[in-house]
């Protein structure tokens, strides 16, 4: 638990492989970091996948596949992860300035 690997956010080819007895502690130990850019999750049992992937505070997760990127899906990170989005619509709102201009209209008949 306390190895490098396991509670830093590493770039490259790293992958941490953990053995775990029940459910809630493999979601525990997922979560038991400061980062949660994505996260893997191998199972022939997807009722299992749904429950964890929902459970785990990470930006993308992917079920049985790895490094899967579509122009339509968001991503980005959890915690210190990151801020914002890439690639999806969600993208868009960092290009974006909301405002709000309001104006008085005196006699309408809609008022």
């Amino acid at each position: 638990e306390d190895n490098v690997i396991v509670k830093d956010e590493i770039f490259g080819p790293v992958m941490s492989l953990m053995k775990f007895k029940t459910t809630e502690e493999v979601i525990k130990r997922a979560n038991d970091t400061r980062y949660g850019l994505a996260a893997g999750i191998l199972t022939q049992n997807i009722d299992l996948a749904n429950t964890v992937s929902r459970s785990i505070r990470a930006g993308i997760i992917w079920i049985n596949c790895y490094f899967a990127f579509d122009n339509d899906c968001p991503y980005g990170g959890y915690k210190m992860s990151g801020f914002g989005r890439d690639l999806g619509l969600d993208a868009l709102h960092k290009y974006l300035h909301i405002k709000s201009v309001v104006t008085p209209i005196y006699n309408s008949p809609w008022l």
